[in-house]
């Protein structure tokens, strides 16, 4: 396969924004869109290998996994070895019980489900998980594991078939994602079904671009271009992903690899050895700065301002560098590490992570005592209940307590017995069902319990955004009390529930803790 710089600039662009995003400059709001442009250019090249080699019948699956565990565990596995003594002398216990849990998921590929089942995204307790960015290699692995299987299976058809039937299978991936983030947001993110079509998108243009060759258009490139910079910077936590909005920087992208030849205006932009340096060492620089943000926030308990957080972006790039240079290279190279070599560090590191895991786990997080366990130690069983902001008392729950902390918190929902709330993002219903569904696992809970419910009320009755940003969160809202339709006035349905919620709550012997509402 013919090497295009161009493409390594392509990765610069993807990686940039991600990091930028992760270090919460706002103007890069949907710089976590970065990642499906990493996606489309996996599919892309990946698959161009996958033909080139069922074409000269070349093709073998040791010889690919080998190729993948050169290109992503050595640096990956570095980064995580680093990661374990900032983990033991900075997180918590409960802290570092999940970042245990996440050395094991890590090492197994099933990261994303971990991170699915754990938390959203976008919430901050996210930003303290040092492994969190890692849900994204997961997903490749998991796709990686079915798709040249089934490519070499379905060869012997012609090819326009096989691009019908992978077209097929991308396009119900994404009516699946469109599905998916309407009713479950979280999983919709993470879940490989979901971003199948992203990668498959990639594919697709390999075929294209095996039969016809680049095609050369300024105009079109641009658009492909502009198409990325716009999700990276009108995109934002609020815009469903992936869904149709991902089909932007998607397109943006196939189009830049269609069009974008070495003659073109785009082309000698991403060409710029500055952008292609980045480019070449951006899967370590991606490795590199979820970690380093967030330990820096673990440690300081605080966001740290911008200045600090340029500080440790320039970081990253930095660490990368060093690995791109002393360990990326040198594994890439089959004359200094055979395959055996390779396959057996790659397995002792599996082996060893998950080990170091399995400890973290079983000893809760290394049996650590912090500052804060030994100042308040209780044994209560706590169940959260409400929205995302809800969620943000976890953490310290977990702190005071020996008991089990229980999350029963959805975004966006306002955590009362048959109060439905909707808007832009969440489709009418979701939220009473979901809610109701929680409030009857409370009811059937036999141990002696206390129930936190905490919301941020305002958004829901008057339309108040938080901190007067973000009018997405209110953006065709509404609220019903679905056991009385003729209710209208939000403050009124608002009232019911939350006095029937308390009634209901108190009647099996719970306690209840109710945070302040309107905050």
């Amino acid at each position: 396969m013919k090497y295009r710089a161009e493409i390594d600039g392509l990765r610069a662009l993807a990686v940039i924004p991600v990091i930028l995003f992760h270090a919460g400059f706002e103007l890069f709001s949907g710089g976590f869109i970065g990642v499906d442009v990493f996606f489309v250019i996996s599919g892309y090249l990946i698959t161009s290998i996958l033909i080139e080699e069922l074409e000269g019948n070349e093709f073998s699956l040791i010889s690919f996994y080998e190729r993948r565990a050169r290109r992503l565990l050595p640096a990956l596995f570095l980064v995580m070895f680093c990661c374990i003594p900032f983990a033991w002398m900075f997180l918590y216990p409960w802290q570092m019980v999940d970042f245990s849990q996440s050395l094991i998921a890590v090492s197994l590929f099933v990261s994303n489900f971990l991170f699915w089942n754990e938390s959203g995204y976008f919430e901050s307790a996210t930003e303290e998980k040092p492994l969190l960015h890692t849900w994204s290699l997961a997903v490749e692995e998991q796709y990686y594991l079915i798709f040249p299987l089934f490519l070499f299976l379905i060869w012997r058809l012609d090819k326009k078939r096989i691009v019908c039937i992978i077209v097929f299978i991308g396009f119900c991936s994404l009516l699946l994602s469109e599905y998916g983030w309407r009713r479950s947001a979280e999983a919709n993110f993470y879940f490989l079904l979901t971003r199948f079509w992203e990668i498959l998108a990639g594919a697709i243009t390999a075929f294209i671009v095996h039969k016809q060759g680049i095609r050369e258009n300024n105009v079109v490139s641009y658009i492909g271009l502009f198409a990325i910079f716009f999700a990276i910077f009108a995109y934002d936590e609020y815009t469903p992903t992936p869904s149709i909005y991902t089909l932007i920087p998607v397109i943006g992208v196939v189009l830049l690899i269609i069009f974008a030849g070495q003659k073109t205006t785009v082309a000698k932009i991403l060409s710029i050895k500055m952008i292609v340096g980045v480019g070449l060492i951006s899967y370590s620089a991606y490795l590199w700065h979820q970690p380093i943000f967030a330990f820096a926030r673990a440690i300081s308990k605080e966001q740290p301002n911008y200045f600090l957080l340029t500080v440790f972006t320039l970081l990253s790039f930095g660490f990368a560098w060093f690995t791109w240079r002393y360990i990326e290279t040198p594994f890439r190279n089959k004359n200094k590490i055979s395959k055996n070599t390779i396959f057996s560090l790659s397995i002792i590191g599996m082996i060893f992570f998950s080990t170091v895991g399995l400890i973290g786990v079983k000893s809760n997080g290394f049996e650590k005592i912090s500052e804060l366990s030994t100042e308040v130690n209780i044994d209560y069983n706590f169940h959260v209940l409400g929205d995302s902001h809800a969620g943000h008392l976890i953490s310290g729950l977990k702190a005071i307590t020996s008991g089990k902390v229980t999350d029963l918190t959805g975004g966006g929902c306002i955590p009362f017995r048959n109060v439905d709330r909707h808007d832009s993002r969440v489709e009418v219903g979701f939220c009473a069902e979901r809610v109701n569904d929680f409030l009857d696992q409370l009811a059937n809970t036999n141990v002696e319990s206390t129930v936190v419910i905490s919301t941020m009320g305002p958004i829901y009755l008057d339309g108040t955004t938080f901190k007067g940003k973000h009018p997405k969160r209110v953006e065709g809202n509404g609220i019903i009390l679905i056991s009385d339709s003729s209710i209208s006035d939000h403050y009124e349905i608002f009232e019911i529930g939350l006095r029937n919620t308390i009634t209901e709550l108190l009647e099996p012997g719970l306690s209840l803790l109710n945070c302040p509402i309107f905050r």
